[in-house]
């Protein structure tokens, strides 16, 4: 029975216990026994809350859409349950035996959906690299091939899900963190438009609007369903999107009608991979065959506007705070030896950005973002990209060297260079599963919508499904294999 729930979605998991054929209390269990069996050989999962989960699942969840479905929390951002440890990847606040004091907004939704937190998901340490290999819990290794990275920072979540422990799992993106590690497992990772879900009450915005907060998920159902569940503003948010029509799993299975598309398959500076590059030019010729109009094109911003210095502005002086937060925790200063080698220099290079500087970052935001938001305006519905600019790198790739200051960060986020342009715009952008490379490993290809237009990626993505059926494939290590 196990191995069938592990192949489940959450939508179909959920159904069973509406129906009476499954209780709750199985389904966390199955999932505890699914996590103890698999993590073993991945490293995904680093807090359990297996007793309290039972006794939730004993005492009855919430009668939400997702009554009784097992559930993993990122360690990270919004993630915060009051009393949970969460330790952001970082020896300090493990070393403290840190614990939230409070709880997210985000994660009151996601338990009154009446999903069950059986614990809390690995990510690289302050959630500054696009691979989950933290010094304080060792690597994530990727359930398609263990000696390559799940991607980060949501690698905890993403292996997990991809494995089969959950039918889905809690992520976020301030570079494409969801859709990054969605790429490198095999899974759908939609960043909603910015305001879409609240980051409250802790945290209005982070990285000046850069992060978001979601899922990764196996099927486009469960994706529209729990967007349902988890989005609109809170009461104090500096952002808000606007109200969807209709509920987002409405969207599921409407045709998405005859769309104007832009592909894009190369990035003035970066390399892109071949696998890449092949995967986006498949893909158009796939919405070709759909009845799609696609054409070789792309916002002009998106090549005569660098957005680098800004976005290192932003995120350096960030980081400094994040890490002076760090001490806070703790009741002491962070010294060098407390952070790895490169984050320690970013922190440090964050305490010399001028107010000015900043100020400027936040202006170049908004021209940038609305010189980009011209082109959906001129007549484009979609622009598709390669989500990253190579396949999932080799475990240890990107571990920091003292004596190469700053070259694996460097290297970590030039792979993301099609996926921070969106969290500077604020747009949704979704990756999808869409095709393997010759060595069996996923390469997500990112669909970019204007902003608010979520409902237009789902339907997109739906049909896609249709035709590619990829929640049919099952990575080398998975729980029902």
């Amino acid at each position: 029975m196990n191995d069938e729930l592990a192949k489940l979605d959450a939508t179909a998991q959920a159904e069973l216990v509406r129906r009476s054929e499954v209780a709750p209390l199985e389904l966390v269990e199955a999932a505890i026994e699914r996590i103890e069996r698999i993590n073993p050989k991945l490293n995904a999962v680093i807090h359990r809350s297996f007793e309290r989960a039972m006794a939730q699942a004993r005492s009855g969840p919430p009668d939400g859409p997702f009554r009784g479905v097992p559930f993993l929390l990122k360690d990270l951002g919004a993630g915060n349950l009051a009393g949970d440890p969460i330790h952001w990847g970082t020896r300090v606040l493990k070393q403290a035996n840190y614990r939230a004091t409070t709880t997210s907004h985000l994660v009151d939704k996601f338990r009154a959906a009446g999903l069950v937190i059986v614990g809390r998901t690995n990510v690289p340490e302050l959630g500054a690299w696009s691979t989950t290999e933290p010094d304080a819990y060792g690597p994530t290794r990727n359930p398609w091939n263990p000696e390559r990275s799940s991607g980060g920072s949501s690698g905890g979540a993403a292996a997990a899900t991809a494995a089969g422990m959950v039918p889905f799992a809690h992520a976020s993106d301030g570079g494409g963190s969801i859709r990054n590690p969605s790429s490198q497992c095999g899974l759908i990772g939609l960043k909603p438009s910015r305001g879409r879900i609240s980051l409250g009450p802790d945290v209005g915005e982070f990285w000046a609007g850069m992060v978001f907060e979601f899922a990764v998920t196996r099927t486009v159902r469960d994706t529209a369903a729990l967007l349902d569940c988890v989005q609109g503003p809170m009461p104090g948010d500096p952002y808000g999107a606007l109200p969807p029509r209709r509920p987002y799993r409405e969207e599921v299975g409407t045709p998405p009608g005859r769309l104007r598309i832009g592909l894009m398959d190369s990035y003035p500076g970066q390399e892109v991979h071949p696998d890449c590059r092949e995967a986006v030019r498949a893909v158009g010729h796939l919405l070709e065959r759909l009845g799609h109009t696609v054409e070789a094109s792309h916002p002009a911003a998106l090549v005569k506007m660098e957005p680098m210095q800004s976005v290192l502005n932003v995120i350096t002086a960030s980081q400094a705070r994040e890490v002076g937060w760090l001490g806070q925790a703790i009741g002491r200063e962070i010294r060098p030896d407390d952070l790895d080698s490169d984050n320690w220099l970013v922190s440090e290079s964050g305490k010399g950005v001028s107010a000015t500087q900043y100020l400027q970052a936040l202006e170049f935001y908004n021209h940038f973002s609305r010189a980009m938001a011209s082109w959906w305006a001129g007549g484009f519905d979609i622009l598709i990209t390669p989500t990253i600019t190579r396949p999932s790198p080799r475990i240890g790739e990107f571990v920091p060297d003292p004596a190469k200051p700053l070259d694996a960060f460097t290297r970590s986020g030039a792979i993301l260079a099609f996926c921070i342009p969106f969290n500077i715009t604020g747009q949704p952008a979704i990756s999808l599963p869409l095709h393997w490379n010759g060595e069996g490993l996923p390469i997500g290809v990112q669909f970019i919508a204007a902003m608010n237009r979520e409902d237009l990626l789902l339907r997109l993505a739906a049909q896609l499904e249709g035709e590619v059926r990829w929640s049919e494939r099952r990575p080398t290590i998975h729980a029902a294999a």
